[in-house]
């Protein structure tokens, strides 16, 4: 069975250092889990180790995308040079193993126009959509100012992938800090914040009518769906209040959402979203490098789905369609 993982992340050299280079008050503090282990030379190594890592894991095709915070934390002269260098950079390693990898845009998203300029160059140039996050400095991604982007996108048939971000320092100091500081850290990212900045993203990009003036407009949540799956029973309940939708709030999540697993390999995640979604719209991804499941434990995970058919399609047929893979 074919396998493609479409949360599996590199970085750019360079945006590395130009992020070292920041301010600690412009500092995405979680930064620091790109470096534990061998989790940098994981990251920049898009050659032959990577496809050795994806052999290991039974991976037939990988989707490179930048680790967070790509771009987004630059200025944006800088953001724009080192996006469009970063795309080009993956490119390359997509044209060097063309069987195995495939690679989402990096968006100088400080800079809204030149995004969706780069994004549409990045098309032209074979990527098959692009990683963003859902805040630029305290501009949100539902900001009219981004609108371009999300048009150009919807055009091209290029999903958006809205990847985890650290939440602000205004809303870590409200919500997330006065534990310890690692703990601090832990709880603003992996532990929760990440999580519920993501879906509330999305959740905002419904509720400002993004997906009626952009019907064809796909993106994707990792982890499971952002914890909007989990919670969208109750956010339906907005669908009474936002008289200037077009549909119910769940009718957005089930047709222009799409979910994957990010190295979150459990069975009842699987179950409970098979619940609220339909298969069509489940992908697989491992979140390498910071999981790095092997062969048996994905062959585990896809022998929990009973239904040949939904395996094959979350395995890599999903993909395909979404990606224009084939």
């Amino acid at each position: 069975m074919k396998i493609i993982a479409i949360e599996e992340h590199w970085n750019s050299v360079s945006i590395r250092d130009a992020l070292d280079r920041l301010p600690d008050e412009a500092r995405d503090e979680s930064t620091a889990f790109n470096a534990m282990g061998d989790n940098q030379a994981r990251l920049e190594d898009t050659g032959q180790g990577r496809i050795e890592a994806m052999d290991a894991a039974g991976i037939d095709v990988s989707i490179l995308s930048v680790v967070t915070p790509a771009t987004q934390a630059l200025p944006p002269r800088e953001a724009v040079a080192l996006a469009r260098d970063a795309n080009d950079e993956a490119i390359s390693a997509v044209r060097t193993h063309p069987a195995r990898l495939r690679a989402f845009a990096t968006l100088p998203t400080s800079d809204p126009q030149a995004a969706a300029t780069e994004l549409e160059r990045s098309a032209q140039l074979g990527h098959v959509g692009a990683m963003i996050h859902g805040r630029t400095g305290a501009r949100t991604l539902d900001d009219l100012a981004y609108d371009d982007l999300f048009a150009t996108a919807a055009r091209l048939g290029q999903p958006i992938f809205i990847h985890p971000q650290i939440p602000s320092n205004e809303l870590r100091d409200a919500a997330y800090r006065g534990l310890d500081p690692l703990t601090d850290l832990g709880l603003a990212t992996f532990g929760w914040g990440w999580h519920m900045d993501t879906g509330l993203a999305a959740l905002r990009l419904i509720l400002r009518g993004t997906f009626d003036r952009h019907p064809d407009l796909q993106l994707v949540l990792g982890h499971w769906g952002e914890m909007l799956l989990f919670w969208m029973d109750r956010a339906d309940s907005l669908s009474g209040i936002a008289k200037h939708l077009q549909r119910r709030v769940s009718d957005y999540i089930t047709t222009n959402i799409h979910i994957t697993s990010s190295g979150m390999l459990q069975e009842r995640l699987l179950r409970h979203a098979l619940d609220f979604t339909s298969a069509d719209r489940v992908l697989f991804s491992t979140d390498y490098p910071f999981h790095q499941p092997t062969a048996a434990a994905v062959s585990q995970f896809f022998d929990a789905i009973p239904d040949p058919a939904d395996r094959a399609k979350i395995a890599s047929s999903n993909a395909e369609t979404l990606l224009h893979l084939t």
